[in-house]
């Protein structure tokens, strides 16, 4: 295992998009909170430790399209070029394969969102000077390191698509339609049941651990149902890609 997850690594980072793909989301991550703090800073003396934590992570939903566009990248990219085949030959056991991609990946980019999203918080509270917020205040540790968490379940999220779909575009709108567009869509339900329904479904659920506002689900609750739903993408991916050929 070792070894496979060694391979994994040499292949993640040999993708020329990675680290661009990295460093696009830690400028979007800072430049969202320097400019949001700043707007934010008329009115931050009002504002609780909480509010102003949101306001820094605020690039959050475009960063998460981001790092799982990354994750459709690491497995379609194998595809575009017939790499699976050479994978799936030295691997004969799929399910390890794909297991050891997906740990090597949210390895990898935890520790990315993890220092992006602390920068983002650094800058935007630093931008708010005496009205900013800081770690050892009540839940912005956990809304700072939850959006990092979150961040790197919408890539493992995008990497099961990508197995899905095994192609890059049609991947990477499957993750736009999962994340952003399903959301519009069950809030469009009528006679309550889109309410009803909000908190459930994917990016509504998934960011609530970067919330501090009362809601129907707990943040980590709310992470928990996101992480139901990367579990069942990531089940249907295995069955699929057992089933079919490379």
């Amino acid at each position: 295992m070792i070894g496979l997850l060694r391979s994994e690594w040499i292949k993640l980072r040999s993708i020329r998009s990675t680290m661009w793909t990295m460093a696009g989301l830690v400028v979007v991550m800072i430049s969202f909170a320097y400019l949001n703090s700043a707007i934010a800073s008329r009115e931050a003396e009002r504002s609780q430790a909480g509010e102003v934590t949101q306001v820094a992570l605020g690039a959050a939903p475009f960063a998460s399209l981001i790092v799982a566009s990354l994750g459709v990248l690491a497995i379609s990219s194998e595809y575009r070029t017939g790499m699976i085949r050479t994978t799936l030959l030295a691997v004969p056991r799929r399910g390890r394969m794909l297991a050891a991609k997906a740990a090597t990946f949210a390895a990898f980019t935890l520790v990315v969102n993890l220092l992006s999203c602390l920068a983002a918080f650094l800058v935007g509270q630093a931008v708010l000077g005496s009205h900013g917020a800081s770690l050892d205040e009540p839940g912005v540790l956990r809304m700072v390191a939850g959006c990092a968490l979150y961040l790197t379940g919408a890539g493992l999220f995008g990497l099961a698509l990508g197995t899905l779909v095994r192609h890059t575009a049609g991947g990477v709108v499957a993750v736009i339609v999962a994340l952003f567009v399903l959301p519009q869509l069950v809030g469009m339900l009528p006679n309550g049941a889109g309410a009803r329904l909000m908190p459930y479904v994917t990016s509504v659920a998934g960011m609530r651990i970067m919330s501090s506002a009362p809601g129907v689900l707990t943040p980590w609750a709310g992470f928990g149902v996101f992480c139901l739903w990367i579990a069942a993408a990531a089940l249907a991916a295995l069955v699929l890609l057992r089933g079919r050929d490379a």
